[in-house]
């Protein structure tokens, strides 16, 4: 018997069908063996398949190269997804575009209950890597199972990757070629990090180059994957606007850092802020509030923590920081008070939520009050 995976691949190799004819087709024959066995002149009987497209279907190398793919799969650990399959991650399959088919290879599970992808220019700033970074490190500290989602691209999307591996979360990378190679190839060692906390997806066979179109069509998937999408830093023209715009069509939720109106990087996030495309977020809690995710356990306090928390807020040591310097990195509070970065975001995050402190750009603190 052929392996039904062969037929499912094989579908989306068909010259001329797209994920939604792809669907089409499988509706109206009821199995995807059925779609390459069907006589062609019944098949040309089905809406939007004419002549040229059942002769397509009836190509002989189709099966042969879904067969080759198949193999190369199995001997690199490749997962195929298809989207009648129950690993089909929920989010994504409630998307009408999405891909009949995906390739995963790693230790994922994209149907955790909190999933964010991250997305913006490939010129980052300091800035933006700045906001990844510290909204990473306050999420991680009251979700530590919520999944990240990029592009593995230059900028932003791989400063998101590696501070989701740098605080423990995990993280998904999704490609725009096939999983024979890593593009750009210096992210190689941050992908391979990836396989063991996280991996890669894609929904190109191997063989696949990375052209330019393939990576606005991969943005179907990163948007689709995630509860909500937020955009670091975007030009007014920028790739990430196309995941936002995507991810806004869904229905999903899209969120944005605002930045000063002349720098370049910000005039896209101002954009969507500006057009109701996006919410506004300036730090974890602001998401955390907006996507209403219950954070009623507190995080695990360490001694050392517990030293710092008191009743009266006005003498935490933090504050009693803030009040003589005004405003202070966070890495500067840190070393002030002689506290890993990790432990006090802890600290930071529950004074923020409780109203006391402000996080400033560029992971600067200071007192509301």
């Amino acid at each position: 018997m052929t392996d039904k995976r062969i037929y499912q691949i094989g579908l989306t190799m068909i010259n001329g069908v797209g994920d939604i004819l792809a669907r089409h087709l499988l509706e109206a024959l009821g199995d995807v063996e059925a779609i390459f066995t069907e006589k062609r002149h019944l098949l040309e009987t089905i809406t939007g398949i004419g002549p040229a497209i059942s002769a397509e279907i009836q190509k002989a190398d189709v099966l042969q190269r879904a067969e080759a793919e198949l193999a190369f799969a199995e001997k690199n650990k490749i997962d195929c997804h298809f989207f009648t399959d129950d690993s089909y991650p929920m989010r994504l399959h409630q998307c009408e575009d999405a891909p009949v088919l995906f390739y995963s290879k790693g230790n994922i599970n994209l149907d955790v209950p909190r999933v964010i992808s991250i997305v913006g220019t490939r010129n980052a700033t300091n800035y933006g890597k700045e906001l990844t970074e510290a909204l990473l490190r306050e999420l991680a500290v009251h979700f530590p199972d919520l999944l990240v989602i990029s592009g593995l691209a230059y900028g932003i999307d791989i400063c998101a990757h590696r501070s989701a591996l740098q605080n423990g979360l995990p993280t998904v990378g999704v490609l725009a070629h096939g999983l024979d190679r890593i593009y750009p190839a210096v992210h190689r060692n941050t992908a391979v990090e990836m396989l063991q906390q996280g991996g890669l997806v894609t929904d190109f066979p191997s063989g696949t180059n990375p052209d330019k179109q393939n990576f606005v069509k991969r943005n179907r998937i990163v948007a689709g994957l995630s509860e909500a999408t937020i955009v670091i830093e975007s030009s007014e023209k920028g790739g990430s606007l196309i995941t936002a715009d995507i991810a806004f069509s869904y229905g999903r939720d899209v969120y944005s850092f605002p930045g000063r109106v002349k720098d370049e990087q910000s005039k896209g996030c101002n954009k969507i802020i500006r057009e109701n495309k996006a919410g506004l977020i300036t730090c974890a809690a602001d998401l955390i509030a907006s996507l209403r995710w219950e954070t009623s356990e507190k995080p695990a306090t360490s001694p050392q923590q517990a030293s710092l928390c008191f009743e009266d807020e006005n003498n935490h040591p933090i504050v009693a920081l803030l009040k003589e310097k005004k405003e202070l990195h966070i890495n500067q509070i840190a070393i002030s008070l002689n506290m890993p970065v990790r432990e006090l975001s802890a600290q930071l995050f529950e004074l923020e939520m409780n109203g006391e402190i402000k996080t400033m750009p560029g992971g600067m603190y200071k007192l509301i009050k």
